[in-house]
């Protein structure tokens, strides 16, 4: 079995717990040191086969998967694999090959930044989409073109933006393109290296973001978000609004009791009678 591991955004604890159940399991694991903080191995058996990617192939990689068929086999990624994780050919293999795998999801950097900077990236009237895109660079060819930043920024919402670091720029003549829904004042974070102990936590606005990111000298592993909601919330949310109902609560008028109990609660308060 060959187990695809979100490892999370860096810091260890992030890992969840069936990704960290895989790697207690693993004989053979396959990660990148560049990426992946070595203290997640602390959770394999020091039995355990390792390999780094950080100088493999794809044909490296899937030479170990070859040489290693009726083990358990952990490839560890960073974030959530199936975001920039380039899993789907490793996956073909799987398929081709008659190789059983499975896919454990991670927590994306984009996840954890907001946890970091204590920003909802959804808010009523403000953003109700979050989209995940990147700046094309090296590989542009692999860029469809109505995918590009501009394009997403004349939608608006809340933009994360991966690999952008040696393109700022580009990114923010991208962000203000004509017909942008953001402006120079829209808020911005630059982070970098999410929950790793040298994080760097960067707030700044669209106008001032090439200035912000060269400043940083940082080359990878950076993440922009950008969006009004990271204004914070400006208007209560109407899912709780006592005025909405759904299937679980009835309306009622603002400055009355809280919801209804629940099921299991009748129960028990009916057992105390």
């Amino acid at each position: 079995m060959i187990s695809f591991v979100g490892a999370g955004p860096g810091s260890p604890d992030l890992i969840t717990v069936r990704g960290k159940d895989r790697l207690a399991a693993a004989e053979v694991i396959v990660w990148a040191s560049s990426l992946v903080p070595e203290a997640l191995l602390a959770y394999a058996p020091e039995s355990a086969k390792r390999y780094d990617s950080a100088t493999m192939t794809l044909e490296d990689v899937l030479g170990v998967y070859a040489a290693h068929p009726d083990e358990r086999v952990v490839r560890l990624h960073s974030g959530d694999p199936s975001v920039y994780g380039a899993i789907q050919e490793q996956i073909d293999y799987c398929l081709e090959h008659e190789l059983a795998f499975e896919i454990v999801p991670g927590v994306t950097s984009v996840a954890a930044t907001a946890a970091i900077i204590g920003r909802e990236l959804t808010i009523p009237k403000l953003s109700q989409s979050v989209v995940f895109t990147r700046m094309a660079g090296k590989t542009s060819a692999s860029m469809p073109e109505r995918e590009s930043v501009a394009a997403y920024a004349r939608i608006g919402g809340t933009i994360g933006v991966f690999l952008s670091a040696t393109h700022p720029g580009e990114l923010q003549k991208s962000l203000l393109c004509e017909g942008s829904a953001f402006n120079e004042a829209t808020p911005a974070v630059v982070v970098i290296r999410a929950t790793w102990p040298d994080e760097e936590v960067h707030w700044t606005s669209v106008g001032e973001l090439e200035k912000t990111i060269r400043a940083t000298r940082a080359r990878r592993t950076l993440l922009v978000i950008v969006g009004d909601a990271l204004t914070g919330a400006v208007q209560r949310s109407h899912l709780y609004s006592p005025t909405y109902a759904h299937i679980f609560r009835h309306r009622s008028q603002p400055g009355s009791t809280t919801g209804r109990p629940t099921a299991a609660a009748r129960r028990r308060d009916d057992s105390l009678r």
